[in-house]
């Protein structure tokens, strides 16, 4: 039988990601949505690690199956590693994806593209059974630009240039993003920690 397991985050845009990039392990992957469960976690926690397992271990009480869930930062050093932990809200708590980009841009102003060097941490956590989990992460190193480039992905990708790139995560294909992201290193991980059990 295959292992189910939940996807636990309402945020649709890693929804799709994730499941990407699962695909190929034969699991049977399940949705909040899917399960009909309405759930919102306040992630208030200092660390992704604190973040991801507070996620997951609720995501888990509801669902009553094995569950992951993720928290990513973006880490700015010229910033002294924000917006970090609060890359999500780093304009606020009702900030759009665009207001966050847009503060982080204003924040960086007059700072050259050499010395705007940063990284994405995703951390996965596991939550298989009470009390018991396990947790992964991927980073991603780049430089935040000087304006936005491309319009897919979402979050801080029309920023971000990653390392040896010369496309933006939101000028990369899902496929292109999906093989050096931050994600899809934590989630490389993940598959090979399920292979082995």
């Amino acid at each position: 039988m295959r292992k189910k397991l939940v996807i636990g985050t309402n945020n649709e845009d890693k929804v799709l990601e994730i499941k990407e990039m699962l695909k190929d392990i034969g699991l049977k992957i399940k949705t909040l949505a899917e399960l009909k469960i309405k759930i919102k976690v306040k992630e208030d926690k200092d660390s992704l690690e604190g973040n991801a397992l507070k996620k997951a271990q609720a995501m888990w009480k509801k669902a009553k199956m094995p569950c992951i869930a993720d928290d990513t930062g973006l880490f700015v050093d010229v910033l002294e590693g924000a917006p970090g932990v609060y890359a999500a809200r780093y304009a606020g708590e009702k900030a759009t994806y665009a207001d966050n980009r847009i503060k982080l841009i204003k924040e960086l102003e007059g700072i050259p593209l050499m010395s705007r060097t940063a990284y994405f941490r995703t951390v996965v956590c596991y939550y298989y059974t009470k009390g018991k989990y396990e947790l992964f992460d991927g980073i991603c190193e780049g430089k935040i630009l000087l304006k936005e480039r491309g319009d897919k992905g979402f979050g801080y990708d029309a920023v971000f240039l990653p390392n040896n790139s010369e496309k933006t995560f939101a000028e990369l294909s899902a496929e292109e993003k999906n093989h050096i992201s931050h994600r899809a290193k934590a989630f490389d991980k993940f598959k090979e920690y399920l292979l082995d059990q």
